[in-house]
């Protein structure tokens, strides 16, 4: 995955950052999943006042990727406005890796900083539902 193609995950996932709904926690954060055919989807995390309804943006952009059809995440980007780059959650971690086992994982901050790491990277002994 080239710079340009992290620069273009990254612009969507600040957009989207932008609708984030986090009156709670004022957390906002974007997201922009890269799909095996090269469409990008994008989403916000949505707090709920019962805070386990809360939903990440990753899970969302990945939500919306599956229900455009697609099974096959090859990137994801994460924008938050934190001084370094975050990365998914432990959830979102395990939700990305059921459609990209192997996907790049970017994290930017709104400052410029970004930082690339591979899934496997960050979810070393994902879970895989076992064959019979």
């Amino acid at each position: 995955m080239s710079g340009k193609a992290h620069l273009s995950l990254i612009e969507r996932a600040k957009k989207a950052r932008l609708n984030a709904f986090a009156p709670y926690s004022r957390f906002k954060v974007g997201a922009a999943v890269l799909s095996g055919s090269g469409k990008i989807y994008s989403g916000c995390n949505m707090e709920n006042a019962s805070y386990g309804l809360t939903v990440c943006a990753e899970r969302n952009a990945v939500a919306a990727m599956v229900a455009a059809g697609e099974r096959e995440i090859m990137a994801v980007a994460v924008v938050t406005d934190l001084k370094t780059p975050a990365s998914p959650c432990g959830a979102c971690r395990q939700v990305i890796a059921e459609f990209g086992p192997g996907a790049k994982i970017v994290m930017a901050n709104l400052k410029g900083a970004v930082q690339v790491r591979s899934l496997s990277a960050l979810l070393p002994l994902q879970f895989k539902k076992q064959k019979k």
